[in-house]
């Protein structure tokens, strides 16, 4: 079996799918994008392309070496996020081929469902409570809020309370029976992370997600020390190597993005060294539909999982939904707030090419917004 083609689409609401072809008619999807850079990750898969065509697909780990490291110049968001999504598509191919589900090659599931969670809030929070118990009557046990809008460096009494009001809203909306997520968004320098983790303790977040930017996970164990909640990090770190230095300091949960740190070859690869720091998995994903499957089957595949996004319903998602690609969405019915294992073969959905091609020919201009202090200084997002 040869690959024959490689061939992208930029989808609403703000991905990008990868089709890849072979000469025995088996077809491989997957989802390669840096969000806000769609167009710059899919040239890179082009310029990938033309290593690929013409190989063998099932030679999986041969081809994420030469792709990574074939080049000279490695790593990064947009080499990455391109390997992932053809890696993704390759692991496709090779479920369909031998008519298994990508996590038994991965040495069988060890788990039958796998833990969601519920996005609220949009980028600056409100009316949070409402939409939690919302989440909770709809079936999940857990939900996810942004903790702040902007914040600044060292924020005032009144606007640190604010946050951590709106976590205790959460938190008596939702009950102690279920699990609150609060999600940093790197919006916080780490004086005001240090300032506000003890404050947020007697909610007992599930964790804390991104407290600081990656570029200052450096401080991790400090914070680690300062505070009884878990802290989480990992949507901007692209390899086992970036994550390397922090799963040793005290951080309680890995967030890999199986559509930017090198699709599930390097995420597996992720777990197995997270485990050795009992460091539990739960997987940045709120992007499309191929992402959220080979996800899942990660989640089905690796022993210290813990809970996994998803993005139906996200704020993000206007003028296309996840499940406006599937034919059917059935893999993706959560159930008592968790997904079923399936055994359909490679990553246990069926995309509706049709959908495909006529969302392409929309397509997307989506950026992440660009916010400014009231000095009209620049902030984090």
């Amino acid at each position: 079996m040869k690959i024959i083609s490689l061939e992208t689409f930029v989808v609403p609401p703000r991905w990008l799918f990868l089709r890849i072809q072979t000469d025995e008619g088996i077809t491989g999807w997957g989802e390669p994008v840096v969000e806000g850079r769609a167009d710059t990750v899919r040239a890179a898969v082009a310029e990938l392309a033309d290593y690929l065509v013409g190989e063998d697909p099932l030679r999986i780990e041969d081809h994420w070496q030469v792709l990574t490291k074939g080049g000279f110049y490695r790593g990064g968001p947009v080499l990455s996020s391109a390997v992932a999504g053809i890696d993704q598509a390759l692991w496709d191919i090779a479920g369909k081929t031998y008519q298994r589900p990508v996590h038994a090659l991965l040495g069988g599931p060890v788990r039958d469902r796998a833990r969601m969670y519920a996005w609220i809030g949009g980028d600056r929070p409100a009316e949070v409570a409402d939409l939690a118990r919302a989440q909770i009557e709809a079936g999940f046990t857990a939900v996810k809020m942004n903790g702040s809008a902007e914040l600044g460096p060292i924020e005032t009494p009144a606007n640190t309370h604010q946050v951590v009001a709106r976590v205790a809203a959460v938190r008596e909306a939702i009950g102690p029976d279920h699990d609150l997520v609060v999600d940093l968004h790197g919006r916080a320098s780490t004086a005001m992370a240090r300032r506000l983790l003890p404050l947020l303790e007697p909610y007992l977040p599930l964790f804390v997600e991104e407290p600081v930017l990656p570029e200052h996970t450096a401080n991790i164990e400090s914070l680690a020390q300062a505070t009884s909640i878990p802290l989480a990090t990992g949507e901007r770190l692209y390899s086992r190597h970036d994550f390397r230095d922090v799963l040793g300091s005290g951080l309680a949960v890995a967030q890999p993005d199986v559509s930017h740190a090198g699709g599930i070859s390097e995420v597996r690869r992720i777990a197995a060294m997270a485990e050795t720091y009992d460091v539990t998995m739960a997987p940045h994903c709120p992007l499309g539909p191929i992402a959220l499957a080979a996800s899942l089957q990660l989640a089905f595949a690796i022993p210290n999982f813990l809970i996994q996004e998803q993005s139906v319903g996200i704020h993000y998602h206007q003028g296309g939904e996840l499940l406006d690609y599937l034919i059917d969405p059935g893999p993706f019915r959560f159930v008592g707030g968790h997904a079923e294992r399936t055994d359909r073969p490679g990553l246990g959905i069926e995309i509706d090419e049709e959908a495909v091609i006529r969302m392409a020919a929309i397509g997307h201009r989506w950026r992440n917004p660009v916010w400014r202090r009231a000095d009209g200084s620049f902030t984090e997002w």
